[in-house]
């Protein structure tokens, strides 16, 4: 499997957001699908791609938290909320 590693990136570090950094492996076929996709969209990266897909799954679970609701429509959309 091909790994992924999901570091802090700059334009994250200065939201003062706390941002936990970790590494996942991925299926191939995830992989090879999220790289399609981001060369074909370049507004988006690995970075907004994981934390919206994290954020989309928690509230279609049922977790309901205002941040996260604001970083899922953020990166979703292209928006920045400040606090």
């Amino acid at each position: 499997m091909n790994e992924i590693n999901l570091e802090i990136n700059n334009k994250c570090e200065e939201s003062n957001n706390e941002i936990i950094s970790f590494k996942c492996e991925l299926h191939s076929n995830l992989q090879k699908a999220m790289n399609e996709f981001i060369e074909k969209h370049p507004n988006w990266d690995q970075y907004r791609m994981i934390q919206a897909a994290i954020a989309g799954f928690l509230m279609q679970k049922g977790f309901n938290d205002r941040n996260l609701t604001r970083l899922y429509v953020g990166n979703m959309f292209s928006m920045n909320f400040e606090d």
